[in-house]
């Protein structure tokens, strides 16, 4: 087990689900703690039980992130925190069902969430840590950033951006100290589809604090990607390699009709 003891981690999305298991993973690894999600409410029910069961100082800063005025302003509010030494982009958000039949307000929140304040995080706390000689960068994509999803198709284009993205940024700072890593998690035991009527099979769905143990771990080791789930989920992204992007939009759109995404609609 690697240890953050004496670091600083900032997680974004912390009030639930993948967000909260890497904050318990982290203060398990003993990193102070900057949390960040919407509810202020939810965040303090973490923090408490963190400060609680580990030896860990947590801050908690509400901020919706699809807002860009919030995240300037949550910025302002680091200025006056501890240096942050690891950022983890975890934050995300995916519509699903046929693109045409939905809003498209929550697919436009959706690439606010995923890339415009990823990038904006990423940005403002990377050049930090690269002026200070060291840090760290873990931006949660997804293995939907492999190929084209179909009844997904907006939250798989950004995910496909955080992973050329961050694959790029790594390379940018070899050398600097700092490094980044992509975490390409898949079905993941969350509530990724709560308010709808979709449901994800628990048989082929990994616990969110296997993930975030996974994620740290190869982050640990220096790796710039990680697949932090079971091994057929690195196996998948491998397909788009050996096939035509057709055929591998076809198929992709195959298994989502199966699972029923192509139905999807409001609870």
């Amino acid at each position: 087990m690697h240890t953050y003891r004496g670091t600083t981690s900032l997680v974004t999305g912390a009030s639930r689900g993948l967000g909260t298991a890497y904050a318990d993973e982290l203060a398990r690894r003993g990193s102070d703690l900057v949390l960040v999600a919407r509810s202020a409410t939810a965040l303090d029910e973490v923090a408490t039980r963190l400060r609680a069961t580990h030896d860990v100082a947590v801050t908690t800063l509400a901020a919706d992130l699809t807002d860009r005025e919030q995240v300037t302003s949550l910025l302002h509010d680091l200025d006056a925190a501890a240096p942050i030494d690891l950022l983890v982009n975890n934050a995300g958000m995916g519509p699903a069902g046929p693109f045409l039949d939905r809003p498209l307000e929550p697919a436009q929140r959706s690439v606010d969430l995923n890339v415009s304040a990823l990038m904006t995080l990423t940005h403002a706390l990377g050049a930090r840590m690269v002026a200070r000689g060291r840090g760290g960068i873990v931006n949660v994509a997804s293995t939907a950033a492999f190929q084209p999803m179909p009844y997904q198709a907006g939250y798989a284009a950004t995910k496909a951006f955080v992973l050329s993205f961050t694959e790029a940024l790594a390379e940018e700072l070899r050398g600097t100290g700092v490094h980044a890593m992509a975490a390409h998690p898949g079905a993941t035991e969350t509530t990724f589809f709560v308010g709808t009527s979709h449901t994800m099979d628990p048989r082929i769905t990994d616990s969110p604090a296997d993930v975030a143990r996974r994620t740290l771990d190869d982050f640990a080791r220096g790796r710039s990607a990680s697949y932090p789930g079971r091994r057929l989920n690195q196996v998948g992204s491998w397909v788009h390699r050996f096939l035509p992007r057709s055929t591998t939009v076809r198929l992709t759109g195959r298994i989502n009709r199966t699972l029923g995404l192509d139905a999807v609609r409001a609870a």
